[in-house]
C-alpha cells in the first residue's frame, strides 16, 4: 500500500475492523509517519446475463434497482429498494452459475417483490410479462388472493 503523502510502500497496519461488506484498515507510513485509512472489499465474481437474443451482457445492479424502484414507486417498500436488490442478487448467486438467463433475473425480482409488496409485484409482473389485457392481471392476482 502506498502512502498518499510521500508515495512510499513502507506502511504498517495499525488497526483493522471488519464490517458487513468491507475491511477498514488504519495504516501508518514508516517513512513520514502519516496515518491514513484504506478499505478492502471482497470482489464478487462477475455475473453475466444472457438476453433472449443470445447476447451476453454483464449483470448491472443499477438496471435491477431501476426496475424494482419503478415497481415500488409511491409504495411503503420504496425505501427498501437496495435491500430488495441485494436479495435478488443473492438468489441469482445461489444458482452457482456465472451466466444466468435474463428470465432468471426477472423471476428473481418477481419472487422478492411477491414476498414484500403485492402491488409492486403486480406492477413489475405487468411490465416484465408485457400484459396486454385485463385477464392477464386477473390471472396474476388470483394466486395472491388464494394465499390469503
Amino acid at each position: 500500500m502506498r502512502c498518499p503523502v510521500c508515495d512510499t510502500e513502507e506502511t504498517r497496519v495499525v488497526d483493522s475492523r471488519t464490517s458487513a461488506d468491507a475491511i477498514r484498515r488504519r495504516r501508518e507510513c514508516l517513512v513520514c509517519g502519516a496515518r491514513f485509512t484504506t478499505f478492502e472489499r471482497v470482489e464478487q465474481r462477475q455475473l453475466w446475463v444472457t438476453k433472449r437474443s443470445g447476447e451476453k451482457q454483464p449483470f448491472l445492479r443499477d438496471k435491477v434497482a431501476a426496475g424494482i424502484s419503478l415497481a415500488c414507486r409511491k409504495r411503503p417498500s420504496s425505501e427498501q429498494v437496495d435491500e430488495l436488490v441485494d436479495r435478488v442478487i443473492k438468489l441469482l448467486e445461489e444458482r452457482r452459475e456465472q451466466t444466468v438467463p435474463s428470465t432468471a433475473v426477472g423471476e428473481a425480482c418477481m419472487a422478492v417483490l411477491r414476498e414484500v409488496d403485492e402491488v409492486a409485484y403486480v406492477r413489475f409482473a405487468s411490465v416484465y410479462q408485457a400484459f396486454e389485457s385485463v385477464d392477464q392481471f386477473v390471472e396474476t392476482i388470483a394466486p395472491l388472493r388464494a394465499t390469503r
